[in-house]
Order: C-alpha cells, then structure tokens, then sequence
C-alpha cells in the first residue's frame, strides 16, 4: 500500500489545499492529512477545529475517489510523522518559486533524517496559485469576499471568528 503524508497548519484549509489532495490521491492508496499543531504560528483556529474542517472537506474528496484519507494530527518532527504513519512519500504544494527555496531546504534535511522517505512537490493549479491561509484570514477578517479560496463552510466559520 503506497502511503502518502500531506502536512500542514491548516489554517484554515484553503481551496489551494484541497486541490492538493485531490490531486495526491491520484498518486497513493493512502492520504494522511497531517496537521501541525505547530503553537508558534499562533492559529487562528483550534486544533480541535483545523481537524474537523480537514476532515468535513477530505469526506466530499473520498467519497469521490474511493481512496482512503485519514486525518492525523501531530506536533513532532515531520520526517517523525511521515515514520509513524507508514509515509514513504511526502506531498508538498507549491505555489511560487519562494516556496521552492524553503521546501528545497526541508528536503534536504528530511533526507538527511531518512532517506528513504521521498518528496514529491505538486504545483498549484493557476488558479489556486495565489491563495495562502494567511491572506485569507486578512481579508476576512477586513470583512472581504473569501468565497474564491474557500469552501461555504470554511467562509463562515472565518465569518464567525470574525464577528
């Protein structure tokens, strides 16, 4: 079974992201969708939320592509995580070549950690390209239009936050 582990804060789950897994499922019998709890970033939202909103969006995708998707919270190092979960391919999105320099990075150290467990970048589609959980949450909390990055369900929960 090719297990593939997609990580990130979530913060919240973009349209960007769900592209993403909807792409990587094509690629693994097996998705975990980790999220960070990383307490650095100070989320917006709990990780009691960031999970349900992954996995409220992950059903409508499994359901879809019949593959298996699993939500697996985590704090520890990612390579750790990619070890715990059986990963031997970890997925990253990119969105511009900034990404790539500091993804270029974490590849690097993570093989240095294990070199069995691969990377495998999948560039954003076009039109997701832009969208980052962090100007999102900016323009909702202005009280702009996030209908275009986001699912309904994910805009009105940046719409209560905001309230």
């Amino acid at each position: 079974m090719r297990i593939g582990l997609y990580p990130g804060t979530f913060d919240p789950i973009t349209l960007g992201h769900v592209d993403i897994i909807q792409r990587a499922m094509a690629l693994v019998d097996r998705l975990v969708i980790g999220v960070a709890i990383n307490r650095d970033k100070g989320p917006l939202f709990s990780l009691e939320e960031r999970v349900a909103m992954v996995q409220a969006e992950c059903a409508a995708i499994q359901s879809k592509t019949g593959g298996e998707i699993v939500v697996h919270p985590f704090e520890n190092l990612l390579i750790d995580c990619a070890r715990d979960v059986g990963a031997s391919v970890i997925v990253r999105g990119l969105r511009a070549v900034a990404d790539f320099e500091y993804e270029f990075q974490m590849v690097g150290m993570n093989r240095a950690l294990d070199a069995s467990i691969e990377t495998v970048f999948m560039m954003a589609d076009a039109r997701r390209q832009a969208i980052a959980s962090k100007l999102v949450k900016e323009i909702a909390r202005l009280g702009g239009d996030v209908s275009k990055f986001v699912t309904p369900p994910v805009e009105a929960a940046l719409k209560r936050r905001f309230a």
